[in-house]
């Protein structure tokens, strides 16, 4: 496992589509996170025992992983859903240009 893995990740939640813009701009304001891409998505999941489908949308949001607690709690605060998915994966490698910006741009 490089450096990378330990130090940065991509956050994922999915949400609806008029709290995502706000949602990333406060992690970006905030320097929680160095860039938030919003994807439009259609989900189908089961919520109290009925599937449903919904139009949300999906951000991507890198960030250093030591503020991963932080941009939990950032999420949590601004998401519209009762149990919003939080996930964090690692990134295992990156171009060093870019890791080097993500660590510019985020807080130190």
């Amino acid at each position: 496992m490089s450096a990378a893995a330990q130090e940065y990740a991509v956050v994922l939640t999915a949400c609806g589509a008029e709290v995502a813009p706000r949602i990333a701009e406060v992690l970006v304001a905030e320097k929680l996170a160095a860039c938030v891409q919003r994807l439009p998505i259609e989900s189908t999941y089961r919520w109290k025992g009925e599937i449903e489908t919904a139009y949300e949308a999906l951000l991507l949001i890198k960030i250093r992983a030591a503020d991963y607690a932080a941009v939990e709690q950032a999420i949590r605060a601004l998401h519209d859903y009762e149990v919003p998915e939080i996930i964090a994966l690692p990134i295992m490698q990156g171009f060093a240009g870019y890791l080097s910006w993500l660590d510019e741009v985020t807080r130190r």
